[in-house]
């Protein structure tokens, strides 16, 4: 469909759909336990001092969490956890239930386990960005160690590399 018939919104999902981002999982600690969701939108921002950013949307139900969290876990999936990964997209799940698992990490932040890599960062700014905040952490722990290959998210499923 020509651009000029779509939307602003439905123009921009349409050109992100063909943007291949890496697929992360974003872990915090709430007041009824542990919260978490899966973000395509991690970002390396500065390394001195050293931040990244993500988005998360205001309605989801992790954000308030995150609104009040003084550290969230940021964990590069690789593609043998495609189905970690939708289930921390998924609305209403038991995210951190059997057979997730994790541990508590650094802050006492959730540590997923078998993940490529990863990070706990101090939140140091939440930009409003539209129906979103833009979060931004300093990092402070992390394990760069594990093994495998990135999952990808594209064309609105999640997506292994190929050769």
């Amino acid at each position: 469909m020509p651009s000029d018939l779509l939307s602003a919104t439905d123009l921009l999902r349409s050109v992100f759909r063909r943007h291949a981002a890496g697929v992360a999982v974003i872990t915090a600690v709430g007041g009824n336990g542990p919260v978490g969701f899966t973000a395509t939108s991690l970002t390396s921002v500065s390394a001195e001092p050293p931040l990244l950013s993500f988005g998360v949307g205001t309605g989801g139900s992790s954000w308030p969490a995150i609104a009040e969290a003084d550290h969230v876990g940021v964990h590069v999936l690789g593609e043998h956890q495609q189905e970690l990964a939708a289930t921390f997209a998924r609305s209403g799940a038991d995210r951190f239930a059997a057979p997730t698992a994790w541990r508590e990490g650094p802050e006492g932040v959730p540590v997923l386990d078998g993940v490529l890599a990863w990070l706990v960062g101090r939140i140091v700014a939440r930009v409003p960005a539209g129906d979103h905040r833009v979060v931004i952490a300093e990092v402070v722990h992390g394990d760069p160690t594990g093994t495998g290959r990135p999952l990808l998210y594209h064309q609105g499923r999640f997506q292994r590399l190929r050769d």
